[in-house]
């Protein structure tokens, strides 16, 4: 698993090489290679709202059914909610204080100024969460926050039926998530082809290749910022102060884990080795990590929550449009909603960026502006999700009164 990961992040980087020199050198001639990034761009969208339904549908309903999910649940999700609203809002405080995608210059105002998206107060984005006709949401595509609200609800209510129908319903679901996963990662096997494409094309429409570099270094450094501030100050303070451990010792102690989620971009890929760090080397018991690390791994993303907020930042202020506070509202919200049906693979959180871009109103294609530095990028974010992955389960092993060795 570890071998195919690796390999598919030296495939990304070689056709980013490639895409750039193609792109400028054989600038007349990138029309017969830029319907591969087409391509790819139309089977990302195909997949986003089975994507959303499954994932969050059996997410919601195995989460239900667990036993321990009283007073332990609550614990856990308050963490979970907390840290990932606090990085998405300092993902979303950078974005508006650096502003990395402005004056990018990268020859796509006028693409966009007829479909710039129409201003909406925050009541109708709240009334438009709950769907007229959920239908017609799976069939546009384009309101997914109605979408996500339902898939919830469904999810929460197969666990009020009886045993057989909910055991039906949530084998179905599972079922359809692990194919859905089998589909993802088909189209993300197909990822260097569809992005040699899409950099192809968007560097050919360059001016100023430069400014095209220094614009996605601005990128790269406000998430890279945001990812630190949140590793190193926000979570260590979560530590320190509710835990009462020493953040020093925890990383020490996690070392071994991160260093696994950066190589491999995958939380899930790391589960196990994170579990046996943070069961034999930090002390929590079997039953907490049991139920924290996996659940966390499945809904608790805050590197990917910071990443999507700003991304979806940079690539509106590329397109010169000005968000206004219920559209970044959306974004938060959305954000927040994304990252936990993000699924714990290489890739999953440019996916389900895709959702958040919708939602704002924003353009998809963007999506081509930030895929030259998205694998390096996914390394951090990851490396942060699991980090507060093993954060939560010493928060809550420690209020549920064990004795840690850190």
């Amino acid at each position: 698993m570890k071998k195919i990961k690796l390999a598919l992040f030296w495939q990304i980087l070689i056709a980013l090489v490639l895409a750039v020199i193609y792109g400028i050198f054989f600038k007349d001639y990138v029309i017969y290679v830029s319907w591969t990034g087409r391509l790819f761009m139309q089977a990302l969208k195909m997949i986003i709202v089975p994507l959303i339904l499954t994932s969050i549908i059996s997410g919601v309903a195995n989460i239900g059914s667990t036993q321990n999910l009283g007073r332990l649940g609550a614990k856990t999700f308050a963490y979970y909610i907390s840290t990932s609203l606090i990085a998405i809002l300092t993902g979303l405080f950078l974005s508006n204080i650096i502003k990395p995608g402005v004056g990018a210059e990268l020859n796509l105002i006028e693409e966009v100024s007829k479909e710039a998206m129409q201003e909406k107060s925050l009541s109708d984005i709240i009334f438009s969460i709950i769907p007229e006709n959920i239908f017609a949401a799976f069939s546009s595509g384009q309101n997914t926050l109605s979408i996500i609200f339902f898939a919830i609800i469904f999810g929460i209510f197969i666990n009020k039926v009886n045993e057989k129908s909910k055991n039906i319903m949530s084998n179905f679901f599972n079922a359809a998530y692990e194919v859905i996963m089998k589909i993802v990662e088909f189209i993300i096997s197909f990822a260097p082809i569809g992005i040699f494409g899409l950099v192809a094309k968007v560097v050919s429409e360059q001016d100023d290749i430069v400014q095209t570099a220094i614009s996605l270094a601005k990128y790269s450094v406000t998430v890279l910022l945001g990812l630190s501030i949140h590793a190193f100050i926000t979570l260590p303070l979560f530590l320190k102060f509710i835990a009462k451990v020493s953040p020093i010792a925890h990383f020490k102690a996690m070392s071994s884990a991160l260093l696994t989620a950066f190589s491999t971009s995958s939380s899930a890929a790391t589960l196990s080795l994170t579990m046996d760090c943070v069961q034999n080397k930090v002390g929590v018991s079997n039953k907490i990590c049991g139920f924290t690390l996996p659940l966390g791994t499945t809904v608790n993303m805050d590197g990917t929550a910071l990443y999507e907020c700003v991304a979806a930042m940079y690539i509106a202020q590329a397109y010169g449009i000005d968000l206004s506070f219920s559209q970044q509202f959306v974004i938060v919200m959305t954000s927040l909603l994304a990252s936990i049906g993000a699924a714990a693979i290489p890739m999953s959180g440019f996916i389900m960026l895709s959702v958040i871009l919708i939602s704002a109103g924003l353009p998809v294609e963007g999506l081509g502006l930030i895929l030259a530095v998205d694998r390096i990028l996914d390394m951090f974010r990851t490396s942060v999700n699991v980090l507060s992955d093993t954060c939560g389960a010493v928060i809550v092993a420690k209020s549920e009164g064990e004795k840690l060795k850190i």
